[in-house]
């Protein structure tokens, strides 16, 4: 059995050498025709081999025993090309390399096994090119018959190596130049153009052949620039043909979270500059991709966040779940998130900039981007830093994007002692949006939400109310100014600063003797309002303010898309004053540059009556004339406060209200 084994294997080695021999004396270029036809057919494109195409032999170092006796088959071939597809827009070319050398194991063609070994390209030159349509120049014919050969490489090293990515759609055009390292590690520098964006990085990562591998920890160093967007990652891939495993330390560094999208699809808001650094984990397979953002920390403007987020595309749709925290969150940043802070100081291509003259945000919602992903994210403020005209102690909100749908439900402030709980809705799948919201306003104190006013201090008056509010547009602006429904609040049985009261009345002689001697509380009866809006246009159907002393109308009406005012505000007193300018208020102007003053007509026709009265008499004549005794009255308490308390209404959103409806019992 020996000698039978033996001589078949010295048979083979015969064979092996007899055939070293024969192909050592060929001139493989005569085979350089048939060799690019075939390579043509099966690929669909251009194929040429333009240089030489020679062999030589080598002995293979690590190989052992009788095996180092048989030498290897070295190739090499120079100029090789491949062509692009018709379609592709970056030239006939889609891979050129000046000289690609390789040796083959002889022995792995036995067992129909093509075994390259030490694949090294030298200035290899590879587009990769995708068009608006989705078509890709590395998409070649599938072959219809199944070779029983397989094909493997042992390593790949490459020299001053060029690869060029295009994809229409994401309008990017990025160069990378790669070299190979003495230890088979791989340099990369990349530079270009993402999203209309300057693009520049650079990277070390484990040898290229490690990406075949199984098992093996494929390590990563990299940081990109893109705009003002900067991503350092450092950690390993495991298995990068087959991703099973990623873990990498990230930090990424921004203008704002929104530029994030473009990048890798994660949808977040727009936010001031922002930096973050954590430990990212997960599988990165085509339809296994699932990322966790572990712990991480950062600052948003001169917020602080921290959390966890986890990116989960298993299930075809792509979903951000998680939670975030913040210790101390600054207003001013929590304002920007809605487009209600300030202007960047680099307005980006195609962005809205916010009219000077306007102040609810005109900036649209980019719609388009709610249907890419789903979302489920609860964010909390522990701490909110604000100005001392801001009494909102925390924040809490619990944020759900499906399907093109957003809500946050519920968004809560702790305001002033109180709670400000906000449902809301907004269908970004129509067009326009349509939004739904509800508002509740409980046990809000006002000495708490007028901190600066010293004579609210001692105030013991709250305010409860109720809001619903349907509407439809595209921005913040569009919605308001295309809203309907209602808004009601009551203020009963509190105390309010009579100094407050006179200065709304403009009764000059109270407010003289109170800042002289005092602040002395005035008892509230009830401050009832009724707010009727219909397209946009805000309408009192009650404001009243009743005091022991005196009451306060007011009539008019907010317009909400052009963002004026129109409000006349008409104190009435019950009591004798001693200097009584009684008339009233008006309010007009714009949100932006409201003007507020005094009706001087009333004023002129009341210092008309004076000087009528003759000269002798004119002090004590003046002096009756600015004085005024109110006639006792019931107050309209009761009925102002039922009506007030009943339930808000709001038609369908994209309707517009009715003048009545129905209500029932809501604000306490």
């Amino acid at each position: 059995m020996l000698k039978i084994t033996g001589g078949v294997l010295a048979a083979l080695v015969a064979i092996i050498v007899i055939a070293l021999v024969v192909l050592s004396t060929v001139n493989l270029n005569r085979a350089k025709p048939w060799l690019e036809e075939k390579v043509s057919t099966a690929t669909g494109r251009s194929f040429a081999m333009n240089g030489d195409l020679s062999l030589s032999w080598e002995r293979p170092g690590q190989e052992k025993g009788w095996r180092r006796l048989v030498p290897w088959p070295h190739l090499r071939a120079k100029d090789i090309m491949l062509g692009n597809p018709d379609w592709a827009k970056t030239g006939p070319e889609m891979a050129r390399i000046a000289q690609i050398d390789f040796s083959i194991n002889p022995f792995k063609l036995l067992t129909k096994t093509v075994s390259v070994n030490s694949l090294i390209m030298t200035e290899p030159r590879l587009v990769l090119e995708q068009d608006a349509k989705g078509r890709k120049n590395w998409d070649f014919p599938k072959s219809e018959s199944k070779s029983n050969w397989s094909f493997e490489i042992q390593s790949v090293a490459m020299t001053q190596g060029t690869l060029r990515y295009v994809d229409e759609a994401k309008r990017a055009d990025l160069t990378a130049r790669v070299d190979t390292e003495p230890d088979n590690s791989m340099r990369w520098q990349v530079k270009g153009t993402f999203n209309d964006e300057q693009l520049s990085g650079k990277a070390h990562s484990g040898a290229l052949l490690s990406l075949q591998q199984k098992g093996v920890a494929y390590p990563i160093e990299a940081e990109l620039k893109v705009g003002e967007t900067t991503i350092t990652a450092n950690g390993t891939l495991t298995d990068p043909a087959q991703p099973s495993a990623l873990d990498v330390k990230l930090n990424i560094m921004g203008a704002s979270m929104a530029d994030l999208f473009p990048l890798g699809g994660v949808l977040l808001p727009r936010t001031p500059k922002f930096s973050t650094e954590g430990r990212v984990v997960g599988t990165l397979g085509r339809d296994n991709l699932r990322l966790k953002y572990e712990n991480f920390k950062g600052r948003v403007g001169s917020s602080d966040i921290g959390g966890t987020l986890e990116y989960d595309q298993t299930s075809g749709q792509p979903t951000l779940r998680g939670e975030v925290l913040s210790q101390r969150l600054v207003w001013k940043d929590l304002g920007a998130v809605v487009g209600a802070g300030d202007e960047p100081k680099k307005q980006k291509s195609g962005e809205v900039r916010q009219p000077p003259n306007k102040v609810l945000p005109v900036a649209p919602f980019k719609t388009d981007r709610w249907s890419k992903m789903n979302a489920d994210v609860k964010f909390s403020g522990k701490e909110i830093i604000h100005s001392d005209k801001l009494p909102i102690d925390n924040l809490n909100t619990h944020i759900k994007l499906d399907k093109g749908v957003l809500q946050l439900s519920p968004l809560n402030f702790g305001v002033a002692g109180g709670r400000l709980t906000t449902e809301l809705k907004i269908d970004g799948s129509a067009d326009p949006a349509k939004a739904n919201m509800n508002v509740a306003a409980r046990g809000i104190k006002l000495k708490q939400l007028f901190p600066k006013v010293e004579s609210m201090r001692a105030s013991l008056g709250q305010i409860n109310g109720d809001a619903k509010l349907s509407a439809s547009g595209n921005s913040f602006a569009a919605l308001a100014g295309h809203a309907n429904g209602e808004v009601k609040a009551v203020i009963n049985e509190g105390t309010v600063s009579e100094f407050i009261m006179e200065a709304i009345g403009l009764n000059a002689g109270r407010v003289v003797v109170t800042k002289l001697f005092g602040d002395r509380q005035v008892k509230l009866n009830c401050m009832a309002t009724d707010l009727n809006i219909k397209d946009g246009v805000m309408t009192p159907q009650i404001f009243l303010l009743d005091t022991e002393d005196a009451t306060v109308q007011v009539e008019g009406n907010v317009n909400l898309a052009k963002e004026t005012l129109d409000l006349d505000i008409l104190p009435r007193s019950k009591g004798l004053r001693l200097l009584s300018l009684r008339s009233p208020l008006y309010v007009e102007g714009t949100f932006k540059d409201p003007d507020v003053g005094v009706n001087k007509t009333a004023i002129a026709l009341r210092a008309g009556a004076a000087v009528a009265l003759g000269t002798v008499a004119a002090p004590l004549a003046g002096l009756l004339a600015l004085t005024h005794t109110g006639p006792e009255q019931d107050s309209p308490c009761a009925s102002l406060v039922a009506e007030a308390r009943k339930a808000p209404v709001a038609p369908p959103a994209g309707k517009s209200a009715k003048s009545s409806g129905n209500h029932e019992k809501a604000v306490p």
